[in-house]
């Protein structure tokens, strides 16, 4: 029988995990440690003391959802590939995945693994990312084929699809229920500059007024999450 010193000896590769809810992350941890070679070095619930735990803790992996305390995900994406280009990010998470997968990777991350899947897909998705793979699910995948076989793309008034990822962080904050000052606060912009992108979304969903445009933002927000395009 193996000590348990030669067992942690083993867990040599470092994961830190970025989620809102204590649940999840506590399910994530559980998968993980139940491997022989990866560890948790770190949880958090939020973007800037994410940044923190990284310059702590040297992650190799950092498993991050989209929804967080104080920030959007995508721009703890970024963030991490400006400052941590060595540290490799996968994004865990119940946003609709054609709608973020492309966006994920092309702002740094390794690929993108959502909620619903069970553990052997998690697990699978952490194995390719440590490889140097790219994770996608087959839907994403044949998507973005899809999308890279058919562009340009025609055009349409109500697609979200539309929006940079600025734009679709904005809107998705909104029908989360963030106001303006909350918006501004968790993208770290100024407030005068979130009126602008709510302006650019409302003309490019070919809305009406700002009511029109949050009602639209929440039920974009309620949809199931495999239908939100």
């Amino acid at each position: 029988m193996k000590s348990s010193s030669t067992t942690r000896q083993k867990k040599n590769i470092r994961i830190l995990l970025v989620d809102d809810h204590p649940l999840v992350r506590e399910s994530l941890r559980r998968i993980i440690q139940q491997q022989a070679d990866l560890s948790v070095c770190g949880e958090t619930d939020n973007g800037n003391q994410a940044l923190e735990l990284v310059a702590a803790t040297d992650p190799h992996l950092v498993i991050l959802d989209l929804t967080l305390k104080d920030s959007h995900g995508l721009e703890l994406v970024k963030n991490l590939s400006d400052s941590y280009p060595n540290v490799l990010t996968l994004v865990f998470s119940m946003h609709e995945e054609t709608l973020h997968a492309e966006r994920v990777v092309r702002a740094g991350a390794r690929g993108y693994v959502a909620k619903e899947e069970p553990p052997a897909k998690i697990l699978q998705a952490i194995r390719k990312v440590l490889g140097g793979e790219i994770y996608w699910s087959e839907k994403a995948a044949n998507w973005v084929a899809s999308q890279i076989a058919c562009r340009p793309r025609p055009s349409s008034n109500f697609s979200v699809d539309l929006l940079t990822d600025r734009e679709l962080q904005v809107f998705e904050l909104m029908g989360d229920g963030q106001n303006t000052r909350q918006i501004a606060a968790m993208l770290h912009i100024d407030a005068s500059t979130v009126e602008t992108y709510r302006a650019r979304i409302k003309e490019k969903l070919n809305l009406k007024s700002s009511s029109e445009l949050l009602q639209y933002a929440i039920r974009f927000h309620m949809l199931p999450k495999d239908k939100g395009k």
